[in-house]
């Protein structure tokens, strides 16, 4: 067991637990990047996005949910980000599937939009006829890894 949030999960390494029940598990960021900065993780290893299963997936977007309702009340948060790095290129640096809650405060300063904007040379209608090619219907959720 080499993965760090393997370890949370099983308790074998230390972490500030806000949340548990039996699927998954949810802590403060090390370092966090927001007061109640917090990574929700499945107690089961999964990789990311592209590995994990849809009813996983689901107990951990319900438990943020949960979570963030918590924050808006004990910390007077008023909007938060959802953010997940799922492979190298996307900097996924942990290889545990795990989603960022980043509490956030009207005019906090912290600026998470993506920088640089989009390319010029960006063909939308091309890249949507390339999408289309493939079928994204609720038949592909299916946990098929």
């Amino acid at each position: 067991m080499d993965c760090i949030f393997c370890k949370i999960a099983a308790h074998l390494a230390e972490a500030r637990i806000v949340y548990e029940d039996d699927s998954v598990i949810a802590f403060l960021a090390k370092d966090p990047i927001s007061e109640g900065h917090t990574l929700v993780i499945p107690k089961q290893h999964f990789e990311n996005l592209f590995d994990i299963e849809p009813s996983t997936l689901e107990k951990i977007s319900l438990a943020a949910k949960n979570i963030a309702r918590t924050y808006r009340r004990s910390l007077g948060i008023d909007a938060v980000n959802l953010l997940n790095a799922s492979g190298k290129s996307a900097q996924q640096s942990v290889f545990h599937f795990h989603l960022h809650i980043v509490p956030r405060h009207e005019n906090d300063g912290l600026d998470l939009w993506f920088l640089g904007g989009r390319s010029d040379s960006t063909d939308q209608d091309k890249v949507l006829e390339r999408i289309k090619k493939e079928s994204i219907s609720d038949s592909s959720l299916t946990g098929v890894r």
